[in-house]
């Protein structure tokens, strides 16, 4: 089967209603925001959600959340063990890591066991998801209705009383590129740059989480950019930047029917006259 045949770019926008999209471990668990206040959350939190769709639709890939371990093995170390004994020559590792699990193919991965250090560059890169607007987060004080530790008589422990953190409304931006020539590297192909496509149009499926109660994430739009050829026919910056947005509330966002979001048309006629093709997903 052969590889990716033509480069790839995307843009990709998704809603958060009354969720934390991402929260930070060293801010308490607050939904991630830059100093300006505008929500991020991190390519790192993407990714995992795309393996967690590679694994629902039946892929196996090599980094698995704890709470969805299906094959026994609790840590990355002892799944590479499981499969490469320390004789296995690198180029082998790689051919087979490649071969068996999509997440590597697709994002690469750094191999750190047996005393080796191994670096796999994939093909798939994603950026940090960025709020269209300056969001607000709303904290929300939280009780429970029984005790979780032995109390006095009478009296609540202190861990009855915690603290809930969320986005009230914001659309977040996210925009990507498949590289060809690191698609060679790892053997992706046009059917992987496919199921990809999916991952990311059901994004949030299966992503249901007392921070993001079902329904309170949603994919809005995805742009799906293919080139003519391996190359490309201009630089994946000057793709993105065809997305436009436009606000066109007049107070803060609280629909994507609040945004208007377009291609520009001018700047696309010239690409697709170089064979550039856009296909929007909604």
């Amino acid at each position: 089967m052969s590889t990716l045949s033509k480069k790839i770019d995307f843009v990709l926008f998704f809603s958060v209603n009354g969720a934390n999209p991402n929260g930070d471990p060293l801010m308490g668990n607050t939904p991630r925001s830059d100093y300006d206040g505008y929500g991020e959350v991190s390519d790192v939190a993407i990714k995992r959600k795309l393996r967690n769709r590679f694994q629902d639709t039946g892929h196996e890939i090599f980094v698995k959340s704890q709470e969805r371990v299906d094959d026994g093995f609790s840590s990355l170390e002892a799944r590479f063990t499981n499969k490469f004994s320390d004789k296995v020559s690198t180029e082998d590792v790689v051919k087979e890591s490649c071969e068996t699990w999509l997440d590597v193919r697709a994002f690469g991965q750094v191999m750190t066991f047996q005393k080796r250090s191994i670096g796999i560059r994939g093909p798939v890169s994603i950026s940090r998801g960025k709020s269209l607007d300056v969001v607000d987060v709303i904290t929300m004080q939280i009780t429970r209705s029984t005790n979780g530790m032995n109390a006095e008589v009478g009296k609540r422990s202190s861990d009855t009383m915690g603290t809930k953190y969320f986005v009230e409304y914001g659309v977040y931006k996210v925009c990507g590129s498949i590289n060809c020539y690191f698609a060679e590297k790892t053997g992706f192909t046009d059917e992987d740059a496919e199921i990809v496509k999916e991952a990311l149009q059901t994004l949030f499926e299966n992503d249901m989480s007392s921070a993001r109660p079902e329904g309170s994430m949603a994919v809005e739009r995805l742009y799906w950019f293919t080139h003519p050829n391996k190359l490309g026919c201009t630089s994946t910056a000057h793709i993105h930047n065809l997305v436009e947005v436009k606000h066109l509330a007049e107070g803060a966002p609280r629909s994507f029917a609040d945004y208007e979001i377009t291609l520009n048309e001018d700047k696309l006629a010239s690409y697709k006259a170089d064979g550039l093709t856009v296909e929007i997903i909604e």
